[in-house]
């Protein structure tokens, strides 16, 4: 009898620890295993690196697992009240958010400060896949106006904080949902031309320092100890680890510290030192798969919100790295976006965990949600 009741405990409990997309799981460990590697090598003469950021995954993968065990019916209920408190934090973060480096992105609450915007990242696509599910077969050109306003909102308030690269993120994510709501391939060659008519208002509006992030990306040698510094150092490294790399801990550029913020946004860098083209093409072959899987479980999703949901999601995995791997090879300017699972950061590895989590949940969820 005691067996037995062993037993029927395990039944029970089983259905709330095993949520974890095998597959997905085994990308995201992968690529975590690979970042401690590199971390090791980027973080010496930092102390606590390693152990922080051991902290970190572990939040995130308890993150990940709450995430997995919530329904997507249940998410389409927290979608408008987590868009409303998003937003209302971001305008609190207008009126009386914390300075820090030249930017007010932070809050104060309590002992902590909080940065509102990664919130975004999640919260806008969930509320616009939300908005979209519930004009599913009635949507018209109002509906997706309704749907651009839903994400410029959000990010107005981030790009004037300044945060470019969290807006380019939300903006990815957001335009995702609306594409794959349906809209038509006119509007978007509209947006096209509209875009790039703006450009030159759209200039006038941005920072000094941002306008000098684009014309230092066209020519760093310009100011090689100064705005093009970081460029001019990241291409160096990635470039001077040829094919098969130097070798762990035999990155000269990141020991010798002429590489900026290693350990975070620049981080591929001394990856691209140390391990090469091979290792390299090793990493883009695990973002490949990582974001394969992502789109394989949006295809198989079981209504319209969880399509569009882990649509946005996988976009927001793609954008990660492609904007990173660029801003590091020299080819995109510098807008602080870190490499998924692979920067040192606890805030957007929760964000990613999240992320994650909300792929396993509609893939656990498929068969139980109604179509």
């Amino acid at each position: 009898m005691p067996i037995n009741e062993r037993r029927s405990l395990w039944r029970r409990v089983k259905p709330y620890l095993a949520v974890f997309d095998p597959t997905l799981m085994t990308i995201v460990i992968v690529l975590l295993s690979t970042s401690l590697v590199t971390l090791v090598s980027a973080s010496i003469g930092i102390p606590g690196k390693i152990e922080d950021q051991i902290r970190n995954i572990v939040m995130s993968f308890l993150t990940m697992w709450v995430v997995a065990n919530i329904s997507p019916q249940n998410m389409m209920r927290i979608a408008l009240p987590a868009y409303v408190i998003t937003v209302s934090l971001l305008i609190a973060v207008a009126l009386v958010g914390t300075i820090k480096l030249g930017a007010r992105r932070w809050l104060h609450i309590g002992v902590v400060d909080i940065q509102p915007s990664e919130f975004a990242k999640i919260a806008v696509p969930l509320m616009l896949a939300w908005f979209f599910q519930q004009r599913q077969g009635m949507l018209r050109w109002d509906s997706y106006a309704v749907g651009a306003l839903l994400l410029l909102v959000p990010v107005f308030l981030i790009a004037r904080q300044p945060d470019l690269g969290t807006a380019l993120l939300v903006v990815a994510a957001g335009f995702c949902v609306i594409f794959l709501a349906g809209l038509p391939w006119k509007a978007i060659a509209a947006l096209v031309v509209a875009a790039a008519a703006s450009m030159p208002v759209a200039w006038s509006m941005l920072h000094d320092y941002q306008r000098e992030r684009v014309m230092t990306l066209i020519d760093p040698t310009t100011d090689p100890l100064g705005k093009g510094f970081h460029i001019i150092q990241s291409t160096i490294a990635v470039g001077s680890g040829g094919l098969m790399g130097k070798g762990w801990k035999e990155g000269t550029q990141a020991h010798l510290e002429f590489i900026p913020e290693r350990t975070t946004d620049f981080i591929f860098a001394v990856y691209s030192e140390e391990f090469g083209l091979v290792g390299n093409l090793f990493l883009m072959f695990m973002y490949l798969l990582l974001i394969g899987r992502g789109l394989m479980i949006a295809a198989g999703a079981p209504n319209f919100f969880t399509r569009l949901l882990a649509g946005a999601v996988t976009m927001i995995f793609f954008t990660y790295a492609f904007v990173n791997m660029g801003m590091v090879s020299g080819i995109l300017p510098v807008v602080g976006v870190p490499l998924p699972f692979m920067s040192y950061g606890g805030t957007a590895l929760l964000t990613l965990g999240l992320a994650s989590g909300i792929l396993m949940s509609i893939q656990r969820h498929r068969k139980l949600v109604q179509t």
